[in-house]
């Protein structure tokens, strides 16, 4: 295993620092589509923070991004999420609010682990195409989720099975699949281009569910 933790790729709004939204990557590592991520959340007036998980690997296709992936030690990953959420709350408006996240694929793996981990840390959970087989119980933050129609990497079962859960234990989930896209529909990536009419829906209903749970003190815009 190796030892990954590092950089992190952090932006505070122009006008002063908002509401904190921690943002974790896939295995194609702290990327230019994640650094995007991180930008426009500034733009909508948050402060945004997304760690480099994978210590500045940027896997060029799959199986390097499973060999990367393999490489890196869970317990350090864990340790280097709840980390940022410390550097994330120096950085925001309010230093000992809770802050959000957002996470695309394994990272929205990850996300959904520090909404179960931390729930007094965490006030939404955003998660691009990935997904947890945990106790949720201790989770606290609303969830959004947004699918693809067809995914080998997250199974329809894997899904409901966790959708199932969540509801049956009265958390505040809501659930979107795009018709027509593959996994990594909302980001250009190695494998390749976003679908960009999903992406653009995804992203409004993003802005939309952190307005109404984790507001900041900006206004913002699609």
């Amino acid at each position: 295993m190796v030892d990954r933790a590092g950089s992190a790729y952090l932006v505070v709004p122009d006008t002063g620092p908002g509401h904190g939204v921690l943002v974790l990557h896939s295995w194609w590592g702290l990327d230019a589509a994640t650094k995007s991520v991180v930008e426009r959340l500034a733009d909508a007036g948050y402060t945004a923070l997304a760690p480099d998980l994978l210590g500045g690997v940027r896997p060029d296709d799959a199986d390097a991004a499973r060999d990367a992936l393999a490489e890196t030690d869970p317990n350090a990953t864990a340790a280097l999420v709840l980390s940022s959420v410390v550097a994330l709350r120096a950085h925001s408006a309010a230093p000992t609010a809770p802050v959000a996240v957002v996470g695309f694929s394994m990272g929205a793996s990850w996300a959904l682990w520090l909404g179960t981990r931390q729930p007094d840390s965490v006030d939404a959970v955003v998660a691009y195409y990935g997904a947890q087989n945990i106790d949720f119980d201790a989770l606290r933050a609303p969830v959004l989720g947004h699918f693809a129609e067809a995914d080998p990497l997250v199974t329809e079962d894997e899904l409901v099975e966790m959708q199932a859960h969540l509801m049956l234990l009265d958390k505040h989930v809501e659930f979107h699949r795009y018709e027509g896209t593959g996994h990594w529909f909302a980001q250009d990536t190695p494998a390749g281009p976003a679908d960009e009419a999903a992406s653009a829906l995804a992203w409004e209903r993003t802005l939309m569910f952190l307005a109404e749970h984790a507001p900041t003190h900006q206004s913002w815009s699609v």
